[in-house]
């Protein structure tokens, strides 16, 4: 396999870039989820390790509705897919910057994959002009 293509398909260049961000997460999750796995002080577990998880589906969501839009015979179910993969991306922005607040050294990281998210949201908007 390689990283032009699954299989023999070609893909596009936003849905590459969705499998990047989903690696990039997955990891940045992983790191993260240690440092926050652990009990507070007051006996709780801390609430912002579900933030972690939430990157994680988020960014692997990405890659399925990339590929149903661009599968859609039909503008109006593409653009149904498009809407899902722009609220993805916005709420997987949202988490990376709720957990750069937490008390871990991952959160170092972070700025990375919202970097690689600012790119993909440029892909974005170009994609969607082009279904």
């Amino acid at each position: 396999m390689t990283s032009n293509s699954f299989g023999n398909t070609p893909h596009s260049a936003i849905y590459k870039k969705s499998l990047e961000i989903f690696s990039l997460s997955r990891n940045i999750a992983s790191y993260l989820s240690h440092d926050l796995s652990g009990l507070q002080r007051n006996g709780k577990e801390d609430p912002n390790i579900y933030f972690t998880g939430d990157i994680v589906q988020q960014s692997i969501s990405l890659g399925p509705q990339i590929l149903k839009a661009e599968n859609q015979l039909f503008s109006e179910e593409k653009h149904k897919y498009v809407a899902s993969v722009m609220r993805l991306s916005n709420l997987l922005y949202k988490n990376c910057e709720r957990l750069e607040r937490v008390n871990s050294n991952g959160k170092d990281f972070l700025p990375l994959l919202r970097k690689e998210l600012k790119k993909f949201k440029k892909l974005q908007h170009t994609w969607g002009l082009t279904l």
